[in-house]
Formats: structure tokens, sequence, C-alpha cells
């Protein structure tokens, strides 16, 4: 039981909601990681910022071998993605993406930097801090291949940013563009520039901010089916309330059955009009079960 105040607004915080709160990354350098390494997880803590929380020291620690430290790093900082970055001779330049469920690592896919150009090599005009990027996934091999259907979802998970309510198209000024051919994954990160095109509709050029990596992927670690399936689950508070009686046609008309009782039409009230109310014969006639009788004229 929390003592303080402080303390207990601490648990608050971390305590199960409904809308959970937006993912936060963990960047880590392992215990042997070079100058390129470093830069890498720079550059993505300025991309990821102010959602992520870089640790400056090294930490000597094998993911794939012991996963005990990231998820005692994880629960202290209370984020559920990390990136971890090292560098050895038989894995140069090595980058580890994976994310965490209930604190223990969920999915974990390794990756190698080929080829990579820091956000110091671009000379243009950066995005501001904590801009939403928009994200684009181009190859068949992201639909086709279990491995990188699941890197597909992890980086989504990783860059999506926080949930908005409305979006402005002055806001659409950052994209994260990943390709995927010929065995390796293709980083490009642009910025968005709204030219005038002459009528209301803004020309869209594309600027290269940097920064820039070429992957290839190595080791995997997937979580089980099963495992998966109760990281999706959803509490039933947030699930919408089916509509009975509601349809909709392929035009997106909707249409809805209402269930009446039989109406008795003799008793429904009418305008009150001088021309519509009964004589004195008709009134006579109906309470004697029969028709009045015409007069012969």
């Amino acid at each position: 039981k929390p003592k303080t105040k402080r303390a207990k607004r601490f648990l608050e915080k971390r305590e199960p909601k409904l809308t959970e709160n937006t993912k936060i990354a963990m960047l880590i350098k392992g215990g042997n990681a070079n100058l390129t390494v470093t830069e890498v997880l720079k550059d993505i803590y300025a991309v990821k910022k102010p959602f992520a929380v870089l640790y400056k020291k090294k930490n000597i620690t094998r993911p794939f071998e012991d996963q005990t430290s990231l998820e005692f790093f994880s629960k202290k900082s209370d984020c559920s993605l990390f990136l971890f970055g090292s560098h050895n001779k038989k894995r140069p330049n090595n980058l580890i993406i994976g994310r965490m469920f209930d604190y223990h690592v969920l999915d974990m896919i390794e990756l190698g930097i080929e080829k990579f150009v820091s956000l110091k090599d671009v000379k243009n005009n950066k995005c501001p801090e904590g801009t939403k990027p928009m994200l684009i996934f181009a190859g068949d091999v992201f639909d086709l291949n279990e491995e990188y259907r699941r890197l597909k979802s992890l980086l989504i998970d990783f860059f999506r940013g926080p949930t908005v309510p409305s979006i402005r198209l002055a806001g659409l000024e950052h994209v994260l563009h990943f390709t995927a051919a010929d065995g390796k994954i293709y980083m490009r990160s642009y910025k968005v520039l709204l030219k005038k095109s002459g009528c209301k509709i803004p020309r869209i050029e594309l600027e290269d901010i940097g920064p820039s990596l070429d992957l290839v992927m190595r080791r995997t670690h997937l979580a089980s089916d099963d495992l998966y399936k109760l990281s999706l689950k959803q509490p039933k508070a947030l699930k919408p309330k089916k509509k009975k009686n509601i349809s909709h046609d392929a035009f997106g008309t909707t249409y809805g059955r209402i269930h009446m009782q039989k109406q008795d039409l003799s008793k429904l009230q009418t305008r009150k009009m001088k021309g519509l109310r009964k004589r004195p014969a008709e009134k006579s006639a109906e309470d004697a079960g029969g028709s009045p009788k015409k007069k012969k004229s």
C-alpha cells in the first residue's frame, strides 16, 4: 500500500485503464555499442520524442538469451516498447526492436544496419518535436510473410504516436516510409511541403530530412498465437453495442425496422372541422347498430 499521496498517484497512473496512455519506448545501448548504433538511437529518440526514454549508460545484456533486464527497465520506466542497440563481430551494427505485454517480452525482431544517414547529415528544415507521422509500407512481403507482417505491426506500434480526435491539413507534415525489397527494409523520413497549385488542393512535395536506414532482418522472437490473441483482447466496455433491426446497403444507406402494435383507425384523432362532424341521424343510427334510412324525394 502507498504510504504517501505521491506514491498513490504514481500507482494510480499505472493501473489498467479502458483507454490506455500513449505507448512509451525506451532506447537502450548495449555494453559494446559503437558510434553508428549510438547515433541511430539518438536520431530515433529525436523522431519519437516526447514519448521515449533514452538510456545513455551502457547495459551489458543479451535480450535473446536473457530478458530479465529489459523487463526490469520496462517496469521501472513504465515503457511497453523498446529498441536495443549493440555491436559485435558476429552481428555488427545490431538493433533489436520489441514490445512488452504485462511487462514481459511479447515480440522481438533483430535488424542489422547496413547503411545509415543521420539527421545531422541532411541540412533541411526538420519537423517540430512531437509531430505525429504518417506511416507508409510498400512491398507485398509485408502482407505475405508472417515475420514481415509482425514487423509491420511492431513498427506501427513504435512510431504511431498519440491517438488524436481530429486532423488538420497543415499537421500532416511528417512521413515515415518503409519499403521491403530484395530481402532488405529501407526506412526513409520525409517532410511534406504544401505548394501552390492554382486550386483548392495544394501540390505536395516530399523533402528528405533523415534519418535514413537500410536494414536487414536477422533473428526473430515472436509470441505464440494464443498469447498474441490475448494481448489484442479489448475490454467489453470499449466494444460498440450492436443496434438491433438496423442494416446498411452497399451504398451506405441505413435502413431501420420499427415494430408497432396494430392501430385502431376508428379512434384516430383527426382535425376537427365542421364538415367532418357527424349528423344527429348518423349518431342515432350508429347507436342502434344500423345505417340511417334515406328519405324519399
